[in-house]
């Protein structure tokens, strides 16, 4: 169907046939879309998920050991469980619809994560407690459980969200109280404005924001005790602002190395300008590139940037990981001068650094760079 009729509405009308393209069939969702973009960076990774002993856990076994051999060691199979699904409509000029069955993943809990997964680990990075049941069940005490041993064992943590249907039991929960409990076992809470403001019953469109809606969201949720709140802001980019406790940060395990430069820090790292081909899988793998980052020890500037460059490259393709290049290739493209996107949100009191193309917010501490 065209363009057109899609912004006018005619989308998925009732009674209609529409000619589309072929399937894309691929796997989704935090481990495998960060999991799989950060081994293509380069990156050793351990991804643990569950699936069912069905033909959908199946393929997805398969796939990820296309992508390399050990992948799917850690995964775990439930006999007789459905594996989790979405499909993804992606029509052109309109953003995605999902439809989407939670399957085993409603049954993951704390006691699925072993010590032993954990083992020369330095970052646990765990996405979308929304659309696990045991995770937000019970005022979200599995999940800060699970959390909460990998601070024990000295890991890095970071979470990332999703958006609950507002209708379901995910989107009535408390979301407020849940976060409230577990961003003090969090480092790095990597979620998107959106998805936040839904979850802290703020009511402000995330097509709203401001410089001031930015940072008022990422005091409440480092109030509440993470370390460092990036913000997945679509097109706009990515937001970050970071505590002024030297303590709590010093308690993030290995990473961030050089703590003194990620203290107190504001900033906005505009898209790069890419042809886009489709936006699935854009915020886990802007998440990876992040990650990445992390790891190799860069400057918050330059995480931020690496981010968004990660996810500019995910963006080329239409599918969740086949535009991650390795990382040598991503810095590279960095260094030629790569084009930025304009932001369309309002920053006042902020300043824009040349040399990194950021912008720095009013309450940043550190030096341009």
């Amino acid at each position: 169907m065209q363009g057109q009729s899609c912004r006018e509405g005619a989308f998925l009308a009732p009674g209609k046939l529409y000619a589309v393209g072929p399937a894309v069939i691929s796997t989704g969702g935090a481990v495998a879309n960060t999991g799989i973009a950060l081994h293509r960076l380069g990156l050793p990774v351990r991804l643990l998920g569950k699936v069912g002993s069905d033909l959908f856990g199946g393929a997805i076994l398969e796939i990820l050991r296309r992508h390399g051999r050990d992948l799917a060691e850690s995964m775990i199979v439930s006999p007789g469980a459905t594996t989790s699904y979405s499909v993804v409509i992606n029509p052109p000029e309109v953003d995605r619809t999902f439809l989407h069955c939670p399957g085993a993943n409603d049954t993951f809990c704390a006691a699925d994560l072993a010590d032993s997964h954990l083992d020369g680990c330095g970052i646990l990075h765990f996405g979308y407690p929304p659309l696990m049941k045991r995770m937000y069940a019970d005022g979200g005490r599995q999940l800060q459980r699970l959390l909460a041993r990998a601070k024990r064992l000295r890991l890095t943590t970071s979470l990332d969200m999703a958006m609950p249907d507002p209708t379901s039991d995910a989107g009535r929960c408390d979301w407020p109280a849940i976060l409230s409990r577990v961003l003090p076992q969090v480092d790095f809470f990597l979620p998107s404005l959106e998805e936040t403001l839904q979850m802290l019953h703020w009511q402000t469109a995330a097509s709203q924001a401001s410089g001031d809606l930015l940072g008022k969201v990422a005091d409440r949720l480092l109030g509440w005790g993470t370390a460092a709140v990036a913000l997945k802001l679509g097109q706009n980019g990515l937001y970050l602002k970071t505590t002024r406790d030297e303590r709590r940060l010093a308690s993030c395990g290995a990473v961030p190395t050089d703590r003194s430069a990620w203290l107190g820090r504001e900033m906005l790292a505009p898209c790069f300008r890419v042809k886009v081909a489709g936006t699935t899988g854009a915020g886990d793998c802007t998440i990876a590139g992040f990650l990445a980052a992390l790891v190799k020890g860069f400057s918050p500037q330059r995480s931020v940037t690496a981010a968004v460059a990660v996810g500019a490259c995910n963006v080329e393709r239409p599918d969740a990981s086949s535009g991650i290049i390795s990382w040598p290739a991503v810095q590279r493209r960095i260094r030629k001068g790569w084009a930025r996107l304009g932001i369309d949100l309002r920053l006042d009191g902020w300043r824009r650094d040349r040399r990194s193309g950021l912008w720095l917010g009013p309450t940043d501490g550190g030096e341009s760079s």
